[in-house]
């Protein structure tokens, strides 16, 4: 735990966090319970999330994990149903999880891949919002954030679905925002680029890319999940950021300038 992180900054909290058994989400999940939140870590893969949830609970922390596949009908109400059962209520809500089948060529992503990524992606971003909706009314406001991207901001060639799917997350998190911002319900997008295990098996395999594709980060490095990644979605849930809502934030060290 780092011990520098405000850690009263969301005690009392409950945050829902998608696609949460590694990765961004993860590091988010981890970012959130040291600054005092109660997290349902939510995930398909059973275990992994088990391993990430026993993780938590060996340093004390108060996660309750829960095995769900977003595509199933009636999975966004079960998962804000879990986190009412298991902490009381619901404050935040975090839209990481994404699926697909890319990299390829747009003329050859298929039906499937295209229902896969917008299944997982902006469906699931959608009907979770719907479904804290209520909750965050009865608590007089909430906070969302909703993870974009680069490929989609920017435009990455081989991610033509990919893209698309994190661009509609971002057009109805605007909408959602504006709409719901007299609810005192503030709804952001950060769009990170961090060393997740997929850049890490990358870095393996093409590392002579891998090195000049971090030389071009103005920073010179790639995001932690857990140190540069998480802070910045902690901040967007917490109280600090109360006059934040319908943006668009870019962790990704200066790489790419936002258009």
């Amino acid at each position: 735990m780092n011990t520098q992180v405000p850690t009263t900054l969301l005690a009392g909290r409950t945050v829902i966090v998608t696609g949460a058994a590694r990765g961004v989400g993860k590091g988010i999940a981890t970012a959130l319970v040291e600054r005092g939140a109660s997290v349902l870590i939510v995930d398909r893969e059973d275990a992994a999330l088990a391993a990430t949830a026993e993780s938590f609970r060996e340093s004390g922390r108060p996660v309750q994990p829960l095995v769900a596949d977003l595509r199933e009908p009636g999975c966004a109400e079960r998962i804000v149903a879990t986190a009412i059962e298991a902490f009381g209520t619901v404050h935040g809500l975090v839209n990481n999880a994404i699926a697909t089948n890319e990299p390829k060529p747009l003329q050859d992503i298929t039906r499937e891949d295209y229902d896969l990524v917008f299944d997982v992606g902006p469906r699931a971003t959608f009907e979770l919002m719907q479904a804290v909706y209520p909750v965050f009314l009865a608590n007089g406001g909430g906070s969302i954030v909703n993870l974009g991207s680069g490929s989609g901001t920017i435009g990455l060639p081989r991610f033509g679905a990919y893209a698309a799917a994190k661009e509609a997350i971002r057009g109805m998190s605007k909408v959602a925002a504006l709409e719901w911002g007299k609810h005192n319900i503030r709804v952001n997008v950060v769009c990170p680029y961090a060393e997740t295990e997929s850049i890490k098996a990358w870095s393996e395999w093409d590392p002579k890319t891998y090195e000049r594709t971090v030389r071009a980060v103005p920073l010179g490095r790639l995001g932690h999940v857990a140190d540069d990644i998480g802070p910045a979605v902690c901040f967007l849930l917490s109280d600090e950021a109360s006059f934040v809502t319908a943006q668009t934030i870019m962790l990704d060290g200066g790489a790419a300038g936002f258009r």
